[in-house]
């Protein structure tokens, strides 16, 4: 017999999660119905990601038990989630490094293209290929490695593995920040035709909640491992979902609050006539006390920009100059203080495998060094400086990064060029994974670094974030910029959005 709409696939009831002394869910109640797309949404560390990854096979929950499709649920690994139909798109990258794109989307399915042990690779390419096609791609092949793909592109990847598995429960979670427009579009198109065509259910976790409300048929709220409130799309309203998040009201200002643009005429980072690839002629100066935008689609060359500002990548011809100095490396970017804070911080930004205070504490190991010497009461002043007024929620300084949410990595990666004092800072994509309370911090964390003459490079997919907090905005189309606009009380997305297509 077939399902109907509506019927109950999967609950939870009184998951309690603890790590260590942390306790992440505290008897929490929850349930899942065929066509469903659930938005699960709340600060960094409320919980939410922590639910589904124990129905995903991720980790076990410390008390509680689970039911699917009416059975009792307890799955010992993410392998036996994903055959039994609950697949789960992580946050952070999640693909196999160092092979190709078809050995990523069929990992765990290598004997349907082997015999007698013998592996026949153009067999897995032109399946990988027939799927790729399936779902729109025709720019990536099923041979191709992995590692020559863009963030953007690798996450568009572990999309279309899990929907290969046909998935009776699809959880994603904050994937979209991670994808480009036309990822994104892609996933939506997805999450709608499961529920609404297929009868199948979505968890939509993210931060984002125009995203959630456009999206999703209803919306439980998380904050402090504990359910608050559940809100059918008809009583959707931001200022009161904002409100149960943080259990205050928090206001609607984000962004800065004048419209003028203003800067020094101290030239702090320039780009002289920088030629990479398919970036021709590039030249761009950022100026004291200045904040610039740059924007487009993500494969656009925007966060190639960055990466070249940091010395990640060296032009081909031109020149990347801090006061006249040419930019050569990451640790002569430092030294001339320049910091990064990259998109993919997993990879890129942070240490997983080191403590918050290591991380914090990486860019400035020389400024507090005295002959080989370190204080350890100096590092722990600036440490516990950056845990407080960040709020980073940690168990100790001493806690492993890997450990944090998503939102609290970004809070650590931010934090340390806040500590190294950096007088210019590239960022790209920095409030990336971060709830709505976060974000507006950090938003006035940006504004006084404006004000105390900090120059600022701001690389963004979130054109309402360049609108709100950018004197200048170059928007990037094919590698090269394509319209410059100007910080203006008049400036709207649907004026900027035409230069991107």
């Amino acid at each position: 017999m077939a399902n109907q709409v509506g019927e109950l696939i999967f609950e939870a009831k009184h998951m309690h999660k603890e790590f260590g002394p942390t306790i992440a869910l505290k008897d929490v109640d929850f349930t899942l119905r065929r066509g469903e797309i659930r938005g699960l949404i709340g600060e960094n560390g409320s919980g939410k990601s922590t639910i589904m990854s124990i129905a995903a096979g991720m980790q076990p929950t410390t008390s509680g038990e689970m039911f699917y499709k009416g059975e009792k649920w307890a799955p010992k690994t993410m392998l036996e989630a994903q055959n039994a139909g609950i697949a789960m798109i992580l946050q952070e990258s999640n693909t196999i490094p160092g092979v190709t794109v078809a050995e990523n989307l069929f990992a765990g399915r290598e004997k349907e293209f082997s015999h007698f042990g013998i592996m026949n690779m153009n067999k897995m390419y032109a399946a990988a290929d027939k799927v790729l096609e399936k779902f729109g791609i025709t720019n990536i092949k099923g041979s191709t490695k992995i590692n020559s793909l863009l963030f953007e592109t690798r996450k568009l990847i572990e999309i279309i593995r899990a929907m290969e598995k046909n998935p009776e429960i699809l959880v994603v979670d904050e994937t979209t920040t991670a994808l480009s427009f036309e990822g994104r579009e892609l996933l939506y198109k997805i999450i709608h035709e499961m529920t609404e065509k297929n009868n199948k259910a979505v968890v939509f976790i993210s931060h984002d909640l125009d995203e959630i409300m456009q999206h999703c048929t209803d919306v439980t709220v998380l904050r402090d491992g504990e359910i608050i409130a559940t809100l059918p799309k008809t009583e959707y309203d931001a200022k009161k979902i904002r409100t149960l998040m943080v259990g205050r009201d928090i206001g609607d200002a984000y962004y800065r609050e004048d419209f003028v643009p203003s800067c020094e005429e101290e030239v702090e980072l320039e780009f002289k006539d920088v030629n990479f690839f398919s970036i021709k002629n590039f030249n761009l100066q950022l100026h004291k006390g200045e904040i610039v935008g740059i924007g487009g689609l993500s494969d656009c060359g925007m966060h190639t920009i960055g990466h070249l500002g940091y010395g990640e990548a060296k032009p081909q011809s031109g020149q990347i100059l801090r006061k006249g100095v040419p930019i050569t490396s990451p640790n002569k970017a430092i030294s001339l203080g320049v910091g990064y804070i990259s998109k993919d911080r997993d990879k890129e930004a942070l240490i997983l495998e080191a403590s918050v205070k290591e991380n914090i504490l990486l860019p400035s190991l020389d400024c507090i060094s005295h002959f080989t010497f370190i204080n350890p009461l100096e590092e722990n002043k600036i440490c516990e400086e950056q845990i407080k007024n960040l709020s980073i929620k940690c168990y100790s300084k001493n806690t492993y990064v890997a450990k944090l949410s998503g939102g609290n990595k970004q809070k650590v990666s931010f934090a340390k060029w806040i500590a190294n004092d950096s007088n210019v800072i590239i960022m790209d994509c920095p409030t990336r994974g971060v709830d709505v309370a976060v974000k507006q911090a950090m938003y006035r964390i940006i504004d006084n670094m404006k004000k105390q003459g900090k120059a600022i490079l701001l690389i963004s997919e979130e054109l309402a974030e360049l609108i709100g907090m950018c004197d200048r905005i170059l928007i990037m189309k094919n590698f090269n910029v394509a319209k410059e606009f100007t910080r203006s009380a008049d400036l709207k997305e649907v004026d900027i959005i035409d230069y991107m297509l």
